[in-house]
């Protein structure tokens, strides 16, 4: 009788435990309270808390407590929001977007010292959610990774808009469960000083369909396009 009546608290406590979690937020990362920089002008380093509230932000294993409003690095790996006068591109939707640049150690300043940068959050997988979708613009050759829990994510290419790439991939073994969602992009040896922008993220109860032949040229197509805008606008 009290072993049953413990199972059952168990579960009640567990189930509890599950409705009380702090779902996941700012997830399209609009929740930014940053006084605005002006058109045609560069911003420098402010709170990571005010650029991207409720997000945790890692280059390699350092948590960092700074990151860059509408600038970036030329070389070292770091973190950066754009928007919302922001007029050189890489604003995906919105006001703000994410830009996760991986290279050389920024705190040693040894550029053969290479990190990833990461955004991570943890919080409740909704119930029912069968995929997770988010809107990615990589930099030519950049490599990319989104994990639940320490468990990578197996992500594909759904669909595409006007400078992003819609990826999706497989949440359903994670629905209902508590744990660090965090996204990062990879220093590899083809493309180690890189970037890629992140934007609205969403849980779906729809299953991600299997993409077809066409739908993934289309996509590439839409990645082509946008890489070879973004090199006109380097040079």
């Amino acid at each position: 009788m009290r072993k049953g009546f413990l199972c059952s608290l168990l579960v009640y406590l567990g189930y509890t435990t599950a409705l009380c979690a702090q779902a996941f937020q700012n997830l399209d990362f609009e929740d930014a309270t940053l006084s605005p920089v002006p058109a045609g002008q560069y911003g420098g380093l402010v709170p990571v808390t005010d650029a991207f509230p409720h997000w945790t932000g890692y280059l390699g294993a350092n948590q960092v407590t700074q990151v860059l409003q509408n600038n970036s690095t030329l070389g070292d790996a770091s973190i950066d929001i754009f928007g919302p006068d922001w007029p050189y591109g890489g604003i995906i939707q919105g006001q703000y977007t994410a830009l996760l640049q991986c290279g050389g150690n920024p705190f040693t300043h040894d550029s053969s010292d290479l990190l990833d940068a990461s955004l991570a959050q943890v919080g409740l997988v909704p119930v029912g959610a069968k995929s997770i979708q988010l809107e990615v613009s990589p930099w030519l050759g950049a490599s990319f990774a989104v994990s639940f829990d320490g468990q990578a994510l197996s992500l594909s290419p759904v669909g595409s808009g006007p400078t992003y790439t819609l990826y999706g991939g497989d949440i359903s073994a994670f629905a209902g469960q508590v744990g660090e969602l965090r996204l990062t992009t990879l220093s590899t040896a083809t493309a180690p000083y890189s970037g890629v922008y992140f934007d609205a993220i969403t849980f779906s109860p729809d299953a991600i369909p299997e993409p077809s032949c066409l739908s993934l040229v289309l996509v590439g197509v839409a990645c082509l396009a946008f890489w070879h805008r973004a090199g006109r606008r380097a040079a």
